[in-house]
């Protein structure tokens, strides 16, 4: 199933999933009493019965709206936690061989001579989101005040189903309910001033606006095999970047365990892969700019579509 979060022109917030041909959709929570059809987490929440009930109101559907005349939210518009992962490493060459365009080195440097630390191989590294700034397909991305570099980097991202402490990576893909697409949006300039000081990032990735999902969450069971799927980049129509989750060096299942070392994870958090390679301008020595409409597609996941707005007039 393709889950969706919407607003309705009334304002109510509703979920749903797209009907064949994804300019319809059913709506959950005005077809069903039940407590899990209320909102996205409800509905992770409540497991297999969950999902059963959702399938049955997806082939009845007893209400339904057109994609146009609804709002598409976030598919989850607030997880419970969000973890954000640097699992390719061409994207870390790339993005550390360019580092001469914030004046971190005297000049452009090959990616394949660039020194990447140990313990990237040895264990998936990560940074924790700000969960309360995420927007969804649609959504304007409202460069912060502070940035001269704006960046897209195109990511996806699983969601936890099922919570578990120390989990097995031979049990590590059962946990998971579903994927979607993720714009880590990057105030790069910023990002690599305060990364000099060791910890981070902080401003450079938070901000409002700064975590675009969407524009639905596929279920497992619908996209099959995450690791082989076409990734591109479009910002007004030109391809910017294209890459395959196949070359994730660390995969979900990693992650997992990873992640679950001695704390609980929660169903409902979010797992982001981090950017594919090529997948970001700071790879491509090009940003972005008012205006410009960044759209995302992974094959299977759909596309997500946002617009950038610089709404400071110094900028």
């Amino acid at each position: 199933m393709k889950l969706v979060t919407f607003d309705l022109p009334g304002g109510q917030r509703h979920i749903g999933a797209m009907l064949a041909g994804e300019q319809r959709l059913v709506d959950f929570t005005a077809s069903s009493t039940s407590p899990a059809m209320r909102n996205m987490l409800a509905l992770i929440d409540g497991g297999e019965a969950a999902l059963k009930e959702a399938r049955q109101l997806l082939d009845k559907a007893a209400v339904t709206h057109a994609l146009a005349d609804v709002k598409l939210a976030a598919p989850l518009p607030e997880p419970r936690q969000m973890r954000d992962f640097l699992c390719f490493e061409k994207h870390f060459r790339q993005a550390r061989a360019n580092r001469h365009l914030f004046g971190a080195t005297d000049g452009e440097r090959d990616p394949a001579k660039v020194e990447i630390p140990p313990i990237w191989y040895e264990e998936p590294i990560y940074y924790k989101c700000n969960r309360f700034s995420v927007v969804g397909t649609g959504a304007d991305i409202v460069n912060p005040a502070y940035c001269q570099m704006l960046d897209y980097e195109l990511e996806f991202a699983a969601i936890l189903g099922k919570s578990g402490k120390n989990i097995r990576k031979e049990d590590a893909r059962s946990h998971i309910f579903g994927y979607l697409i993720f714009n880590d949006v990057s105030a790069r300039d910023q990002q690599m001033r305060e990364m000099g000081g060791t910890l981070g990032p902080t401003k450079g990735k938070d901000f409002d606006t700064g975590n675009v999902l969407g524009p639905w969450l596929v279920t497992a069971d619908e996209v099959g095999n995450p690791y082989d799927l076409t990734m591109v980049a479009r910002v007004n129509g030109e391809e910017w970047s294209r890459g395959n989750s196949g070359e994730m060096h660390h995969r979900f299942e990693d992650v997992l365990v990873h992640a679950s070392r001695d704390e609980t994870l929660h169903a409902g958090e979010f797992f982001g892969s981090g950017t594919v390679g090529s997948g970001c301008g700071l790879e491509l020595g090009r940003f972005l700019k008012h205006g410009d409409v960044v759209e995302l597609e992974i094959q299977k996941l759909g596309v997500l579509k946002n617009r950038v707005v610089f709404r400071h007039a110094s900028q």
